[in-house]
């Protein structure tokens, strides 16, 4: 069964979201609006984007993914979803 994790630092009013890692579905990342980079001392690229994680969570609701745990940690935020 797909699973996905969706992230957010410090603020959750502004983006950037992260939404994938370098072998996330390009097709749900562009429906996402969400660009694959890799950031300075990264080793590692994932997929972010600019829309605040209601407004993601809500997108992956309208194609069939469901929220099943989600924990913070500090001022950092992840959800699990998977696809129904």
């Amino acid at each position: 069964m797909p699973y996905m994790i969706v992230s957010k630092q410090i603020n959750f009013d502004v983006g950037p979201t992260y939404v994938g890692d370098s072998k996330s579905d390009p097709a749900l990342m562009a429906y996402l609006k969400a660009d694959l980079k890799t950031h300075p001392g990264n080793n590692y690229a994932c997929y972010q984007t600019a829309l605040v994680p209601r407004v993601v969570l809500d997108m992956l609701e309208e194609k069939g993914w469901e929220v099943i745990s989600s924990t913070g940690i500090g001022q950092t935020c992840v959800w699990t979803l998977r696809l129904k």
